[in-house]
């Protein structure tokens, strides 16, 4: 019980921690999200060695490990002279990681589109931006909710990774009380329900996507 006791009177370095990882896991999720779409409309058309190259570096970064990633952005990429502070790099590798991902899943969804919509469009006399924006993205984004939620926990669960590189989070803040006080068992359940609570609520938006999707006759339910 004492143990218990030792992480309320840290509670203040708890909620620093998972503060972090709420901002890490809102900044990077949301721009990985932007980059996607516009990574997914950079693909679209017919294939050329510029749409290869693309295809291939996300491929790239996709197989990668994210814990490789995040070391080769903060310890490898000053060796030719770029250096990121611990908070840029650990939002730029979540980003970029997660952006590959999340076009991925995009991808597919537009793979799955009818073709006669974009015909029609470009009938109608859509360029093809106002096609892709307008008409194919929102339908991808809502075919693809179930998706998303897998790969925003995943997101989420990066997050922990950056403590390697002194990010100061919800992970890190555990590690840091249980290495001073030996308490491993109620500081780590206590960072884990924390994560669970966040994807409880990544969980929850999820499901008024779906019910949003469903009104459009576009349900993935």
């Amino acid at each position: 019980m004492q143990s218990w006791f030792t992480i309320w009177a840290h509670a203040d370095r708890f909620l620093l921690g998972f503060g972090n990882t709420l901002l890490l896991f809102l900044l990077s999720s949301a721009m990985g999200f932007i980059a996607a779409c516009m990574l997914v409309y950079l693909l679209e058309g017919r294939q050329h060695l510029g749409r290869r190259g693309l295809r291939a570096l996300l491929d790239l970064v996709r197989m990668s490990p994210f814990l490789f990633y995040v070391y080769l952005l903060y310890y490898g990429l000053p060796e030719i002279g770029i250096r990121f502070d611990a908070w840029t790099a650990g939002i730029l590798a979540l980003t970029t990681y997660h952006a590959c991902y999340f076009a991925e899943i995009l991808r597919a969804a537009r793979v799955a589109l009818p073709q006669g919509q974009a015909e029609s469009a470009q009938a109608h006399g859509y360029t093809a931006f106002g096609m892709f924006w307008r008409i194919l993205l929102p339908q991808m984004v809502l075919r693809s909710g179930p998706l998303f939620g897998n790969q925003l926990i995943c997101c989420l669960k990066d997050t922990a990774f950056l403590s390697i590189v002194t990010v100061f989070e919800l992970t890190a803040a555990a590690s840091d009380i249980q290495s001073i006080y030996f308490v491993p068992m109620p500081a780590f359940i206590t960072a884990i329900g924390l994560y669970w609570l966040v994807s409880l609520c990544v969980e929850a938006c999820l499901r008024l996507l779906g019910r949003y999707a469903k009104t459009r006759g576009l349900s993935y339910e």
